[in-house]
């Protein structure tokens, strides 16, 4: 963008160059600062945190660790600082954060810590607010985010075998700690950073399929220069499996339970509830999961009364954006997927307001610091804006002229494992199989669908397969036909043992009357930034008024800000299953079921004057999009 166009006037080429010297010169000078002021902190630093009495210390003073996790991959970069602020406020003094695997190495060798993904600069701005930092960089991650954190292109190679010591799944964690953990060595409390602690991969216990894997992430991290306290993490039942000489283990609970300590307590001190789950996630067709308030403070200050430190997950929850949710799969067979918010029910929701856990802590956490707690930052305004009307819609069989280019296979081919993305495969999004037929009959999926899938005939719907689902009659027709099959990606599952089991697509064969089908064409929909882009400028995009759609379609309109953008949240009654796009930006999937009936979106991915809202929808269309200025999560249960 020209510098004059940022400041509402034109500049001479002399100003311009004046300009840019005084923002070089500025530059130098932050730098210049933020390095002695680094170095300042290191000569005053003799002793990080430790854990050689019933406390933990830090400077050989006692220290009791009141965390919260908030996750920088989950919040717009530009409401970092308000979250943390927030944080602050409410009396915790250390911040816990994931790194996502997936999403700064989305291809292999090709690695992404820009703009939202811009760690060091979270972790500046912690350091800046006094927060101390746990830096929790896995490689596996849980957080309810697709594959746990891992990255899809791993699933490429048919062996894989996720967090052992198996040489495809070393090499790559290896070459991605080696950009990683450089860039957060620097912010070490030995160097005058916030971070006092590196978690060791995450509840392992409950895995547990390579004795020799532990060892070798802790080595992974000390090779490369962490030097500060390391831990683990697990729930009861992972606790006995999930540690690692040399570092300290802790625990992850909702509800108290005195034996659970008395293990703690048993082999090592000091303690640690390093997950006090604040809420708990939602799944589609289920019900919005709420914690009590007065239940979850009253195990705070149980804890707190035992002389442990705690971490609050989630303290802000944030949002799913894109494609990130994950999946649950503990009541198999079939994965059951998340929602886009991951508002979770935490103190601080999904668009950063303030609840009654927030002040109920913050009540409890005051009498723990020997200061007043910083006064309550200002909340965001929300806005509710006008209803857009879909003014035009374009055919999913048009939309394929932006995508690279189709794929012919004799046999199906799942998504990771397709010729796309410089030979990475799909990691997300949607896949079109098809193939000839020239009959009707029973189709039936052999369980073979990941994990869920329109079914077409000549484009004409006819019905879903699922897990569930795995036949479906084809209707009797003339000749030659094309069947179609648009498989969704619903979020990989994130727990549990079925992790190497996560390809997505036609992952076997498909049979139509007990004969296999063959000779596939195969379209890879994954919805990047980069086709959003290209689809919202093609010329093949139809007026509402001139011919009704047909589904599965591409739907825009124009969001028209008159002042400066602030948040709010989209809803589509009379929609029915789909993916919302913003300016390019995609908000997250929505789906009729429920619970959740709204999608967060940001102020800041909004600007004055018209804004591009393009939605996908799989099967039927109001023709309009409204807005509102309250969330709705659906109806609630009860954790139990």
């Amino acid at each position: 963008m020209e510098i004059s166009s940022i400041l509402g006037f034109r500049l001479s080429l002399k100003q311009r160059y004046f300009l840019l010297l005084c923002i070089g010169a500025l530059a130098i000078v932050a730098y210049q600062i933020t390095r002695d002021h680094s170095q300042r902190a290191r000569m005053k630093r003799v002793e990080g945190l430790r854990t050689n009495s019933s406390q933990f210390s830090l400077e050989k003073q006692p220290f009791r660790i009141l965390g919260g996790s908030v996750h920088y991959f989950r919040v717009p970069r530009t409401y970092w600082e308000d979250r943390l602020l927030k944080m602050k406020a409410c009396g915790i003094n250390t911040l816990t954060t994931y790194v996502p695997w997936n999403l700064h190495e989305p291809e292999r060798g090709v690695f992404d810590f820009q703009d939202d993904l811009d760690l060091e600069a979270y972790l500046r701005i912690a350091a800046s607010l006094g927060l101390w930092v746990i830096l929790r960089p896995g490689p596996y991650i849980c957080a309810e985010w697709d594959f746990g954190g891992l990255p899809s292109w791993l699933l490429r190679d048919q062996n894989m075998k996720v967090r052992t010591t198996y040489s495809g799944f070393t090499d790559a964690v290896n070459s991605f700690f080696d950009e990683l953990i450089k860039k957060v060595t620097l912010y070490q409390y030995s160097q005058g950073g916030p971070i006092i602690a590196v978690q060791v991969e995450n509840e392992y216990g409950s895995y547990a399929k390579d004795d020799k894997y532990m060892p070798f992430i802790k080595e992974a991290l000390l090779s490369r220069g962490i030097t500060e306290l390391l831990l683990t993490s697990d729930n009861k039942d992972g606790l006995k499996l999930g540690g690692v000489k040399g570092a300290l283990e802790t625990i992850n609970f909702q509800r108290l339970d005195i034996n659970e300590i008395k293990y703690l307590d048993e082999i090592q001190k000091p303690k640690m509830v390093m997950e006090y789950w604040s809420g708990w996630f939602d799944l589609w067709g289920g019900l919005h999961h709420v914690f009590p308030a007065e239940d979850m403070i009253s195990v705070v200050r149980e804890i707190l009364k035992l002389d442990m430190s705690i971490n609050l997950y989630m303290f802000h929850g944030g949002t799913n954006f894109g494609f990130m949710s994950g999946a649950f799969a503990v009541r198999l067979p079939a994965p059951e997927p998340m929602v886009t918010s991951y508002d979770y029910d935490a103190p601080l929701s999904e668009a950063g307001d303030y609840t009654t856990k927030y002040h109920l802590l913050r009540n409890l956490f005051s009498s723990y610091h020997n200061k007043p707690l910083p006064e309550l930052p200002a909340t965001q305004e929300r806005r509710a804006y006008r209803s857009v009307v879909v003014q035009q819609h374009l055919s999913l069989w048009d939309s394929f002229h932006s995508t690279e280019k189709p794929f012919k296979s004799e046999r199906p081919i799942n998504m990771e494992n397709l010729p796309v993305n410089n030979n990475n495969g799909q990691s997300y999004g949607y896949t079109l199989y098809e193939t000839v037929i020239t009959s009707g009959g029973t189709l039936n999926s052999k369980n073979n669908i990941r994990d869920r899938a329109l079914v077409f005939v000549d484009k004409q719907y006819v019905g879903v397969l699922d897990y569930k689902v795995q036949e479906l009659v084809i209707p009797d027709g003339k000749g030659s036909r094309t069947l179609g099959l648009l498989v969704e990606n619903c979020g990989r599952v994130n727990y549990g043992t079925t992790l190497d089991e996560q390809r997505k697509g036609l992952v076997g064969d498909v049979e139509l009357n007990s004969k296999v089908l063959r000779g596939f064409i195969i379209h890879s929909l994954d919805m990047k930034p980069g086709f959003v882009n290209s689809l919202q400028t093609t010329g093949s995009w139809v007026p509402m008024k001139q011919q009704q759609p047909s589904f599965p379609a591409f739907f825009q309109g124009k969001l028209y800000v008159n002042s400066f953008p602030k948040d709010t949240f989209i809803k589509l009654p009379g929609w029915t299953k789909g993916v919302v796009f913003i300016n390019g930006r995609n908000l997250g999937r929505y789906w009729s079921i429920g619970p959740q009936q709204t999608l967060y979106v940001p102020g800041p991915w909004l600007h004055r004057g018209d804004n591009q809202v393009m939605v996908f929808e799989e099967q039927e269309a109001d023709g309009r999009l409204q807005f509102t200025s309250t969330p709705d999560y659906g109806m609630t249960v009860d954790v139990q």
